[in-house]
């Protein structure tokens, strides 16, 4: 399959193979993402050294599989007598200095599992860059892992000898709707926008879960499929997607599991109070770790002075999962038959909702604000809730209304009433002076009646693309 989206991705990589120095890549993101992909496409998998971490395998297994690498590019290197890190590291370097590329691209993936307890694995890795590469110009190092705590922990945030040798990061996020529906016309998978909503609700932009998808079925049979039936290839991601990524993740679990009760998110406090866990240092890098791991966002609520950030789950995956999977259905054909409930209708609402916060660069791009500073948050008060604020350093407010529907959304008189309570209690309460603008952002747009003309501006799911 050929390789979707990643614009700004290709374009570091390519940076550093073209510049006239030795470059230290970290590349990071949560399991199946796409990173080992991106890497191995974009080189065309020619590697001057490559090699991947064992899942479980000890300190000896780790060194024995590095050594065995080596070997695929120097049948002569002798590995028996590896025992320590810092030696494979040295029998690398000494076999790469035989290599006349111009520029050697050294792959190693899974990073994390290399670093086994007690195995002294960075010793070895600060002994490869600090002696060696970062004082040729042309290595470029490209570090790769899933487990986001261990890559920021021990490379990007490293405070000792890796200190700020990451030459370069790339956080891999899950794609936008516009990659997605490219993937999938590359799969010859022909559904509509308003169907791809309908499939970004469940699996994210996850490229491994969009690659599952049968072309020859429907949305809601694939979801059948690969949620709910017998041998359903997602049923149990989601107990594996975090040991993955975080290791010791009882407490990740902890807080997702909280978040997943409030749609609009909870203060830090709200979350010591909810979960029972300990204030400190922990609970600020559990919290980073799922922002760099793409779970939740921050944001402050419109109007809050006070530095009380609001931390919200923002995983359509995660959301799924809890909405529908948390309990075991064994009901045949569960999800064709939940179709067209009030179940499905609201949980379509909140996804929806959702999927535009992932989307604030096209919804900016739509409103034609893309360079205006912003700022984005939700607001609630007064019996109120704004779905989406977009704060503009212009004078004017957006307050956007997000509705998903199968067709042309209807603001009828009562809904007229509501929008017209909700904007005089924005104003009420947080005592704005700058313009206020009544923002609707629907699948299809408005119907033409008495009461769309009181809505400054409509966009419509075609701009999320």
């Amino acid at each position: 399959m050929n390789l979707i989206g990643r614009t700004q991705e290709k374009k570091i990589l390519s940076h550093c193979i073209e510049d006239k120095a030795s470059h230290f890549i970290a590349i990071y993101g949560r399991r199946r993402v796409g990173k080992t992909y991106l890497i191995r496409q974009f080189f065309k998998n020619r590697f001057d050294f490559y090699a991947t971490g064992l899942a479980h395998g000890n300190k000896q297994a780790q060194l024995t599989n590095f050594g065995l690498s080596i070997q695929k590019i120097d049948s002569e290197a002798r590995i028996d007598d590896i025992t320590e890190w810092i030696e494979a590291f040295n029998l690398l370097i000494k076999v790469l200095e035989k290599n006349n590329s111009s520029k050697k691209v050294i792959f190693i993936d899974e990073l994390p599992w290399m670093d086994t307890p007690r195995s002294n694995f960075i010793t070895g890795l600060e002994y490869f860059w600090n002696s060696w590469a970062s004082a040729r110009n042309d290595i470029l190092l490209i570090a790769c892992g899933s487990a986001a705590s261990w890559m920021l922990n021990n490379l990007i945030n490293n405070k000792a000898g890796l200190f700020n040798r990451v030459t370069r990061r790339i956080k891999l996020s899950p794609f936008t709707l516009s990659e997605v529906e490219l993937f999938l016309k590359n799969k010859s998978y022909p559904i509509d926008r308003y169907q791809i909503l309908q499939l970004y609700m469940a699996l994210g932009g996850i490229p491994y879960y969009l690659d599952l998808v049968d072309k020859e079925l429907s949305v809601a049979q694939n979801i059948q499929k690969l949620f709910f039936n017998q041998q359903a290839m997602l049923k149990d991601e989601y107990s594996i997607l975090f040991k993955s990524l975080f290791g010791r993740s009882d407490i990740h679990e902890t807080i997702i599991n909280a978040l997943t009760k409030k749609k609009t998110g909870l203060t830090r406090n709200e979350i010591l109070h909810q979960t029972k866990l300990k204030d400190g240092g922990s609970l600020t890098r559990v919290l980073a770790e799922l922002h760099a791991s793409d779970f939740i966002r921050t944001y402050q609520k419109f109007g809050n002075k006070k530095n009380n950030m609001a931390y919200q789950l923002i995983d359509p995956f995660t959301l799924f999962h809890h909405r529908f999977l948390a309990e075991a259905h064994n009901e045949s054909n569960y999800w064709i038959n939940q179709l067209n409930t009030p179940t499905i209708f609201n949980w379509q609402g909140n996804a929806f909702e959702l999927i535009c916060l992932l989307h604030i660069d096209q919804i900016k791009q739509a409103l034609g604000i893309s360079g205006v500073q912003t700022s984005v948050s939700t607001w609630w008060g007064e019996g109120a809730q704004v779905d989406l604020v977009i704060d503009r350093k212009d004078q004017v407010i957006n307050l956007v209304e997000i509705k998903f529907s199968l067709d042309s959304y209807t603001i009828n008189k009562d809904y007229d009433e509501k929008l017209r309570k909700k904007l005089h209690a924005f104003r009420e309460v947080t005592r704005t002076k700058k313009s206020l603008w009544i923002t609707m952002l629907t699948t299809y747009g408005l119907k033409k009646n008495l009461y769309a003309g009181n809505v400054q501006k409509s966009i419509v799911m075609d701009e999320l693309f």
